[in-house]
């Protein structure tokens, strides 16, 4: 025999290591992966980008500290409701525009009609419908906090007891009616 080492036939078929699961799946499906459809899509757009430049940097993310630190100091649900409120009050102009963009974007070329579900418009409408359904839910705890501290149900076990009229008993007469002058005779 030479020198050289034997090797396993399968080798390569099996040497997944460095590979993503999505890379393995798209590998046995014969389907491209994630980052193979995005720079596919970068190479096909350089003269669009050109003419449409875009920002390349995400957004500054806000500063939430102020939030947090007010939070941790709250102490009661008032203190809690003000604290969220704000909060939304801040970012709701701007999840708005999210919102607005989303359901513009599905709207795209007249695809979203028929648009059968987990197709693209389906998906960005379900997203922009997430995000107002976020909103509404937080703005539903607060109220929900509020309500349990400022208007908690009634105690029904608790109240006192009406003992049951027999049922042989005549209603009592209606008594004095009360309004604006002298009451009615």
């Amino acid at each position: 025999m030479s020198g050289v080492p034997l090797q396993h036939p399968d080798f390569e078929l099996y040497d997944n290591v460095g590979r993503t699961a999505e890379q393995i799946r798209a590998y046995h499906t014969r389907s491209a992966t994630k980052q193979d459809l995005h720079r596919w899509a970068e190479r096909d757009v350089e003269d669009f980008r050109t003419q449409h430049p875009l920002a390349p940097e995400p957004f500054p993310a806000p500063d939430l500290s102020p939030y947090r630190t007010a939070l941790d100091a709250a102490e009661t649900p008032a203190e809690f409701s003000t604290v969220l409120n704000a909060l939304l009050d801040a970012v709701e102009p701007f999840l708005s525009e999210v919102i607005d963009h989303l359901a513009a974007t599905a709207q795209w070329k007249g695809r979203n009609r028929g648009a059968e579900p987990g197709s693209p418009p389906w998906l960005l409408r379900g997203a922009a419908s997430s995000i107002a359904s976020g909103l509404a839910m937080a703005s539903e705890a607060d109220l929900n906090i509020l309500r349990t501290h400022y208007d908690p149900p009634l105690d029904l076990a608790a109240l006192p007891k009406r003992t049951p009229t027999p049922p042989d008993t005549p209603p009592a007469p209606p008594g004095p009616q009360p309004g604006p002058g002298t009451p009615r005779r």
